[in-house]
């Protein structure tokens, strides 16, 4: 009986540990790994750094002042050099440590090694950064961050910047106008695009600018969002009138920076380098963002005169991404596939978006469509996107790099109330006046009486 109490005063303890670390690492992945993965990690670091580094094949010849210094101060074996290790830093999903590469080494001999170093370590994924010649950033990352989204606590801000997504190495996306000024989003239904359009607009929305939508399902996606929006156009009718007053307004603008910068009026639109952005502040026009969601039903036809209204609403769409970042003007284009077979300019358009965003597609081909051109070797990771996964995407640019992201839970009822709180930042611009969608008056709810009233007796 003694034995047996023992057993269970001892082992009691420890099933309880045991089974709360494997439940904790289940289900709450980021306080298993600041009570027991952080403090692992970082022990395995510390005492396997030399060896693993070697095993890798990241170390060097030490140098000849090297080998006669521990020659005549030791008898020690002497032994490769590997990158010169900086301080741990632990993070709440992960560590960082800087590396002062050995001679010799470059970035992409650390990124080699990556999958090794994360076994090793017995982490989730290690990334490298480059910080400058030399030095690198080593990101280890404890868990899968993009399982249950939680965004990092300081975020990126700035004008027409907007913190959309977290990527998988545990740092934000953000999307930035003004460094990539018009993207493309892709996603079959339910993969999580709505979400990812419901981010960027209310991110928008407390920021000075004017937002303009075409949704050409009757307006079911962009029009709760009416109240923050300067012009919705919810049928091809109606974006055939409004994509003609936008090309108005940029040129409009363009007429603006020549009188401004003593620029010749009979100067070409194309011939003009310069931008809204070097105005001053007082006479600056406001940024405008167009969102067009479901893209194929601007190109969709069925008669002769559809046809040319196609053509040139088109024409105007591929206008506006050639000339519209200087005059502050950034397209967002939304669909389930954007390819040459939707029509004549598909291509030339696809061709002016740089930033590209693919969520779950039904097909290979609509992955390629997305990312094919830019970063061919995104295409079979965006394919391996699950349906039980929404919000998950593959993000690419023209610099041909590429990272998987996930867009956090944001309701739609949150997203219209952003917009209706910011309401009174939509700016006067009176040529999308008649564009300016209705907002639905909310009802005033009376106030609850503070006494009871009391029934009279006579």
């Amino acid at each position: 009986m003694t034995d047996l109490a023992t057993l269970l005063e001892v082992g009691s303890p420890v099933a309880a540990l045991g089974g709360g670390a494997a439940y904790a690492r289940a289900r709450h992945p980021g306080v298993y790994w600041s009570t027991v993965g952080l403090p692992v990690s970082t022990a395995r670091l510390l005492g396997s750094y030399s060896s693993v580094m070697e095993a890798c094949g990241l170390t060097v010849a030490p140098s000849r002042l090297r080998v006669l210094a521990v020659k005549a101060t030791t008898r020690r074996e002497v032994r490769p050099v590997p990158p010169r290790r900086g301080i741990i830093r632990p993070t709440t999903t992960g560590l960082r440590l800087r590396l002062r590469l050995a001679p010799g080494q470059e970035p992409a001999d650390v990124a080699a090694s990556a999958e090794r170093l994360r076994h090793a370590w017995g982490v989730h994924a290690v990334y490298v950064t480059p910080v400058k010649p030399g030095v690198i950033d080593l990101r280890l990352v404890g868990f899968d961050v993009l399982r249950k989204v939680r965004m990092p606590r300081k975020l990126p801000a700035g004008l027409l910047k907007v913190p959309v997504a977290l990527r998988e190495d545990a740092t934000a996306f953000v999307r930035d106008y003004r460094t990539v000024p018009h993207g493309l989003t892709l996603g079959a239904t339910l993969s999580g695009k709505s979400m990812y359009l419901r981010h960027l607009i209310a991110g928008l929305a407390r920021q000075p600018g004017a937002l303009v939508g075409i949704d050409c399902k009757r307006g079911v996606e962009l029009a709760p969002f009416a109240a923050r929006l300067s012009a919705l156009a919810t049928d091809p009718e109606q974006a055939a009138e409004l994509l003609p007053v936008l090309i108005e307004e940029m040129e409009d603008r363009y007429d603006l920076i020549k009188a401004r910068q003593g620029i010749a009026p009979d100067t070409p639109d194309e011939e003009i380098t310069s931008d809204i952005w070097g105005l001053p502040e007082h006479e600056r026009p406001v940024p405008v963002v167009l969102f067009v969601d479901e893209v194929a039903e601007l190109f969709l036809v069925a008669t002769k005169k559809d046809e040319q209204r196609r053509d040139e609403m088109v024409t105007q769409l591929i206008r506006l991404a050639q000339l519209g970042r200087a005059a502050g003007i950034y397209l967002e284009i939304c669909g389930q596939r954007f390819g040459a077979e939707l029509g004549k300019g598909a291509t030339m358009l696809r061709a002016q978006l740089t930033g590209r965003v693919c969520h779950r597609v039904n097909d290979e081909a609509s992955a390629k469509m997305a990312l094919g051109d830019i970063a061919p070797e995104a295409v079979a990771a965006a394919c391996a996107i699950a349906p039980e996964q929404p919000g998950l995407a593959v993000i690419g640019d023209a610099s041909g790099g590429w990272s998987r992201v996930r867009t956090p839970y944001l309701s739609l009822a949150e997203a219209g109330e952003t917009c209706h709180a910011s309401a009174h930042m939509v700016p006067d611009l009176p040529a999308l006046q008649p564009f300016r969608p209705a907002v639905p008056v909310r009802p005033v709810k009376s106030p609850a009486p503070v006494v009871r009233p009391q029934p009279t007796t006579g």
